[in-house]
């Protein structure tokens, strides 16, 4: 019997080696905010993100140069920090997301017993 808390876990660690993928496929759809990444994420079925979670992950993106931040007032209070796909940044999903597919389809593979 596997306790509940293992698969919590494990759940975590997958997320976390994919999240950066994630991010960049909701920012390369719109600019977006960290809250709203957040929501999106659990719109899809990732609920594991935090705002405390991918802020690291946002500013170590845009440290490298796959995307950028700018400022925009808000109505709702202090201005929000947009994040944006720079040109290098789309040319890094597209190569992650040729990378995962052949990724899952090698998993997949493998769990199902070698059948494609």
């Amino acid at each position: 019997m596997v306790p509940k808390s293992a698969g919590q876990g494990h759940t975590s660690q997958l997320l976390h080696g994919v999240l950066d993928m994630c991010l960049l496929s909701i920012i390369n759809e719109e600019a977006s905010y960290g809250y709203e990444m957040v929501r999106k994420l659990r719109d899809r079925g990732l609920d594991l993100a935090s705002e405390g979670s991918i802020y690291p992950l946002l500013s170590r993106l845009q440290k490298q140069g796959i995307i950028e931040g700018y400022l925009v007032q808000s109505s709702e209070g202090p201005a929000r920090k947009y994040y944006r796909m720079s040109h290098e940044g789309k040319e890094v999903l597209d190569q992650w997301l040729s990378d995962w597919s052949k990724f899952r389809n090698s998993v997949d593979a493998v769990l199902n017993g070698g059948a494609r």
